[in-house]
């Protein structure tokens, strides 16, 4: 929460004169020499209060040190694991080149007008992702849905890192351990891909059909049960995953060992604010691109990578006219600019009133689309390379998310000389990737409840962020247990599902456009940047982006199929409760708009003035605001 008495600028002493002239003004003080001496304790108890206020300050909110740190943290945000494996992936099975017209459509009618919605609110009040819903009271419920869904997304996104740590220093020694089958993890069904051209093959007929089997290790088997070092290495050593979700097994505790050091990691990257975060990024966002670039040199050098670019690049028009296609485009987008978890307003809040965010958020935008492409080529060269040495289709190699990470990927650099450094490599961009987005999500969320609570948490933050981290480590063992897998993956497909996104951000975007008017929010931008912003972003917060978020949250409901893992059905208390998870964040804003209304005095008329379309702009929303943090401060004080 932002006050006149904590600017960065003020020197100590002049900074407490002044917060306590504001509260004397505020407390209809007439005689400000008590107030500023401080010294006399005759006056009423109203002036003693502000008196201790004087020496017992909360502790300032902070603020960017720099334009370029606030700029590096939403890049930081916006380009994360998404962007390297999930966006490639969707523009091959989408069409290649095709994929890009649905993308952009929805980019500029719903993904850019919501990203910068999201920052300029943020700065606009100053305030976390809880505080700025004061411009509609009612709709404070979007707040504790996204806080929510951020400790979701805290407890099972970093779980994706603890995997890459664990393979990191699994490849950092003469040769990567997936080459061979020879470890003690190795089936006598497993064969190297590369070597499967050697092996004796035939056809035979069973019941009508030509099955293929193999002889391997004096055994014939058929060829669907062949297995490959990889994928044994990723399933009987990193996950040693068990049969089923209603067999847990026991903790992986190598992996509890790289989830923890994630963690502190994490922990420490935010734990003395946003001036400590906005230094970190420098290395988290721009060394990627570095690794990026090496791993792009090297992989269009090798043979084949050049049918695999094609495989993502040609367009095939055809697609277009497959709902799915468009699906894809609005739910990518969401995801990867991390819109309606509330981070793009905590972020936003320590700019500068000033600040042109309107600048900034067409940069970030443009950074972190033409980041997927850029990846896409990074990706299909090696997906094209392993193709050729395999022998196989590229529709066949194609992977995306765990499956590129953690398969494909490591099965390239098989044939890559110098292989452990290629995967240290590899494994180290997916660390530094993920690693800031998933501590600016939790700087969203610290933010949030800060702002709600700052008597009681602003002067203990560091031992809050520290209880939020032990405890989100403590639920995210239950993904790195030999069961783990099917927990994340109902996590993944309900908790922070596409619909759960979507119900958010249809009433985050309502909540503004409709209800506290895009007129008065427009003036209030205005008064940020000193101009009106094309109308556009007016047509598409009130028509397109509601449209577009309405849409494809129906249809994913009526298109909805229970979730599998492979060839494995989950039982239904499973998907049970996955749909609690779902409705933990979701029945929020619902929830809290029904006890809101009820609690709130008066006729018809009165509520929706003051709780659904308040009658304050923006300048006298944010003096209002102020008058309540000097408030808290001065109950704070008197405790």
């Amino acid at each position: 929460m932002s006050t006149n008495c904590g600017n960065d600028g003020d020197g100590g002493g002049d900074r407490q004169v002044h917060c306590q002239i504001e509260m004397s003004k505020i407390l209809g003080s007439k005689d400000l020499t008590p107030v500023i001496t401080a010294k006399n304790t005759t006056d009423t108890i109203t002036n003693q209060k502000v008196s201790n206020i004087a020496t017992v300050q909360l502790p300032d909110r902070g603020s960017w040190s720099s334009k370029l740190d606030f700029i590096l943290s939403v890049v930081g945000l916006a380009i994360g694991l998404g962007n390297v494996w999930r966006f490639p992936y969707l523009c091959y099975k989408n069409g290649g080149g095709a994929f890009i017209l649905p993308y952009i459509i929805t980019l500029f009618l719903a993904g850019i007008p919501m990203f910068f919605m999201e920052l300029a609110l943020g700065q606009m009040l100053t305030i976390g992702g809880l505080g700025v819903f004061k411009i509609a009271p009612i709709f404070k419920g979007i707040g504790y849905a996204a806080a929510v869904m951020s400790c979701w997304m805290n407890v099972y996104y970093i779980v994706i890192l603890a995997w890459a740590v664990f393979y990191f220093f699994m490849s950092m020694r003469s040769d990567v351990p997936w080459r061979t089958c020879n470890n003690w993890w190795n089936t006598v069904n497993c064969v190297n891909q590369y070597e499967r051209k050697n092996l004796i093959c035939w056809d035979k007929i069973i019941n009508g059909t030509a099955n293929k089997f193999c002889t391997v290790a004096t055994s014939n088997i058929s060829s669907t049960e062949l297995t490959d070092p990889v994928k044994e290495f990723w399933q009987r050593r990193a996950l040693q995953i068990s049969s089923g979700i209603d067999e847990i097994g026991s903790i992986r505790w190598e992996l509890a060992g790289t989830l923890l050091l994630v963690w502190i990691l994490c922990y420490f990257c935010i734990w003395k604010g946003v001036k400590w975060t906005g230094k970190v990024v420098y290395f988290t966002a721009l060394f990627p691109y570095v690794l990026l670039t090496i791993l792009l040199i090297r992989g269009i050098t090798l043979p084949g990578a050049l049918e695999g670019i094609k495989f993502y690049i040609i367009p095939n028009f055809s697609k277009l006219s497959h709902s799915e296609v468009w699906i894809d485009a609005v739910t990518q987008i969401f995801f990867s600019y991390g819109l309606g978890l509330g981070t793009l307003v905590a972020l936003g809040s320590y700019n500068k009133f000033t600040n042109n965010v309107y600048k900034d958020a067409l940069i970030v935008c443009t950074v972190n689309s033409s980041t997927s492409m850029f990846a896409g080529f990074v990706i299909f060269s090696v997906i094209g390379f392993m193709a050729h040495e395999q022998q196989r289709p590229v529709a066949e190699v194609a992977a995306s998310g765990p499956g590129l990470a953690f398969l494909v990927y490591p099965s390239a650099v098989l044939q890559l000389p110098g292989s452990p450094m290629w995967s240290c490599l590899f494994f180290f961009m997916l660390l530094l990737i993920g690693l800031d987005s998933q501590f600016c999500t939790m700087e969203g969320f610290i933010t949030a409840i800060i702002d709600e609570w700052p008597q009681l948490l602003r002067k203990r933050k560091e031992i809050f962020i520290a209880i939020v981290c032990l405890l989100s480590y403590l639920v995210g063992l239950t993904c790195i247990t030999q069961g783990g897998m099917y927990i994340f993956q109902i996590l993944d497909s309900y908790a922070v599902s596409g619909f759960c996104l979507l119900w958010l951000i249809f009433f985050e975007c309502v909540s503004i456009s409709w209800c506290y008017g895009v007129d008065r929010f427009y003036d209030g931008i205005k008064d940020m940047i000193g101009y009106y912003p094309t109308v556009w972003w007016k047509f598409c917060w009130c028509v397109t982006t509601p449209l577009i978020c309405l849409g494809v949250f129906f249809f994913n409901i009526v298109q909805w199929t229970p979730i599998k893992y492979l060839d494995y059905n989950y039982p239904w208390w499973a998907h049970v409760f996955g749909w609690l998870t779902a409705l933990s964040s979701m029945l929020y804003i619902p929830a809290y708009m029904i006890w809101l209304w009820k609690r709130t005095p008066g006729e018809l008329c009165d509520k929706i003035r003051s709780i659904v379309r308040i009658e304050e702009d923006i300048p006298r929303l944010r003096e209002k605001m102020q008058r309540e943090a000097i408030a808290k401060e001065i109950d704070a004080a008197s405790l």
